[in-house]
C-alpha cells in the first residue's frame, strides 16, 4: 500500500475540495439544484464533475441526481427534452448552446444486469446513498449540494484521492469482491476502470484490478463499439501506458485484442506512450506488422485491419492503423531512397507523416525517420497524381488516345521518378514518354 500511496500526483483535505466546489459549479446548475430543492426534492451534482473539481481539473458535463421523478421535475421547469424517462433522465433547457443544458436524473436503484451491459429495470424512490452505490469506481460516487455546500461521500472517495488509489464501489469492505460484483453487473466498467487509471494518473488498488479478470465474461458481451470508443479515450490519455499496463495484466488486452496477448507488453506500451494521439492505434498493433520484402505487405494491411474491424473502428482509422503498423518493421531494415520512396509510396502520403512519427519514436537509430523526413519535406512525388505530367497532358501534347495505355505510361513514368526525383519535371516527363 505504501507504493500506492507514493504514486499519488495530489493530496487534498475536504476544505479545499469544498472550495474548489463551490467554486465550480455552474450558476445553471446551481439553479436547477436550487429549483428542485425548494420544491422539497434533495437535487445534489453527481458523478466526473464532481471529481474533476476537487481534483482541480476543467469539469466536463455537470449532472444532477434528484429526489424528484421524472414527471415532478418536467412539472417545475418550462423548457424540458425527456431525454430517456424510462431511466429517469429528463434534460432542462436553461439558456442557448449544448453548456446551457443540465441533465437530472431521479435517483434510482437497479435490477440484475442480465446483459452484462444494463440493468434490466430501475426503481425510482430510493435514497441518494443507494443511488451512489451504482456507480463504477469510489470517486465517481461522491455528490455535491450546492444549496447547503456540503460534499457527500458515502464510499470514500475523498479518501482515495488522498491515499492516490482507485477502488470499485461496494458496501462489503472487502475490495476485491467489490470490485468483481461491480465489473460483473457491467462489463464496460472495466475498460472504465484502466481508463480512468490512465485520465487520472492513479492506480488501481491491487484488489481492483484483480476483481477485473473474473468479470472478463461480462466484457465480451458488451458490444465492441462501446469497446472501441474506450479505447479511444485510453489512447487519448497523456500516458496511455497507465492503462494498458494493468489492461494486458489483467487480461482485457487478450479479450479484446487477442493478437497482441502473446507479445510482451513492455515492447509496445512505451511506444504508444511516444506517438502521436492520431498514430497510436497504429503504434498499439505494430508488432503484427510484416513487409514483404521493402514494400507494404497488403496480406498483412487486411489481417490488422480484419483486427480492428472486428472492433467496429471506422474504416479510415483501421486503414491509417494498418497502413502505419504493416510499416513498422522498416526500422530493422537498411534502406536506399528509392526503396525507402516506395515504401512511403505505400503507406499513402497522408498517412506518410504519422509512419515516421512512429518510427521516430521507436527506432533505436534516428537515421530511417529522418531519411525519410528529408523525403517528405523536400516533395518528392509519393503518387501518380503528384507527376508533373497529367492523362490529359499526354493525350494534348502527344495525341495519346484515351485508354489503358493513359494509365500505363503514367506508372512508367512514377516508377522512374522513384528512382530519380529530378525527372519530375514537366518537358522531362514528356520527352520519356514519347
Amino acid at each position: 500500500m505504501a507504493e500506492i500511496a507514493r504514486a499519488s500526483r495530489l493530496v487534498i483535505n475536504r476544505t479545499e475540495a469544498l472550495e474548489r466546489l463551490r467554486a465550480s459549479v455552474p450558476p445553471n446548475v446551481r439553479t436547477v439544484c436550487e429549483t428542485l430543492g425548494n420544491a422539497g426534492f434533495q437535487s445534489v451534482a453527481v458523478g466526473g464533475a464532481v471529481r474533476d473539481a476537487i481534483l482541480d481539473r476543467a469539469p466536463g458535463d455537470w449532472d444532477v441526481a434528484t429526489a424528484a421523478t421524472p414527471d415532478q421535475v418536467l412539472a417545475l421547469f418550462k423548457r424540458t427534452i425527456p431525454t430517456g424517462l424510462q431511466h429517469g433522465t429528463v434534460t432542462i433547457v436553461t439558456g442557448r448552446g449544448a453548456l446551457s443544458h443540465v441533465e437530472v436524473t431521479t435517483f434510482r436503484g437497479e435490477g440484475a444486469y442480465t446483459d452484462a451491459r444494463r440493468p434490466d429495470h430501475v426503481r425510482f424512490g430510493v435514497p441518494l446513498v443507494e443511488d451512489l452505490a451504482r456507480r463504477d469506481l469510489r470517486v465517481n460516487a461522491m455528490a455535491y449540494d450546492p444549496q447547503n455546500h456540503e460534499l457527500i461521500d458515502p464510499y470514500d472517495g475523498m479518501a482515495d484521492l488522498e491515499e492516490g488509489v482507485l477502488r470499485a464501489v461496494g458496501p462489503t469492505g472487502n475490495v476485491f469482491e467489490d470490485a468483481v460484483a461491480r465489473f460483473t453487473e457491467d462489463g464496460l466498467r472495466v475498460m472504465r476502470a484502466v481508463r480512468f487509471a490512465a485520465k487520472l494518473e492513479l492506480p488501481l488498488h491491487p484488489d481492483t484490478l484483480l476483481g477485473i479478470t473474473p468479470a472478463l465474461p461480462s466484457l465480451a458481451k458488451v458490444s465492441r463499439e462501446r469497446v472501441s470508443d474506450e479505447l479511444r479515450k485510453i489512447l487519448a490519455t497523456k500516458q496511455p501506458s497507465l492503462a494498458l499496463l494493468p489492461a494486458w495484466h489483467s487480461g482485457i488486452i487478450s479479450s479484446i485484442l487477442p493478437a497482441l496477448a502473446g507479445i510482451q507488453i513492455e515492447r509496445w506500451a512505451e511506444r504508444v506512450d511516444r506517438a502521436p494521439v492520431e498514430a497510436r492505434l497504429g503504434a498499439l498493433v505494430a508488432d503484427l506488422g510484416v513487409l514483404d520484402g521493402q514494400r507494404l505487405s497488403a496480406k498483412c494491411v487486411k489481417q490488422i485491419g480484419d483486427l480492428l474491424r472486428a472492433l467496429k473502428f471506422s474504416n479510415e482509422e483501421l486503414t491509417v492503423a494498418s497502413a502505419i503498423a504493416a510499416a513498422s518493421p522498416a526500422i530493422a531494415v537498411a534502406w536506399t531512397e528509392p526503396a525507402l520512396r516506395r515504401l512511403l509510396s505505400d503507406i499513402t502520403r497522408p498517412r506518410a507523416a504519422l509512419a515516421v512519427a512512429l518510427w521516430h519514436g521507436t527506432s533505436r537509430s534516428p537515421e530511417l525517420a529522418a531519411q525519410a523526413s528529408t523525403i517528405l519535406a523536400r516533395g518528392d512525388a509519393l503518387a501518380t497524381s503528384e507527376l508533373a505530367v497529367t492523362g490529359n497532358d499526354l493525350m494534348t501534347e502527344l495525341g495519346m488516345p484515351a485508354g489503358p495505355a493513359i494509365g500505363k505510361t503514367l506508372r512508367a513514368l512514377f516508377e522512374r521518378v522513384l528512382d530519380e526525383p529530378a525527372l519530375n519535371d514537366r518537358s522531362t516527363l514528356l520527352g520519356l514518354a514519347r
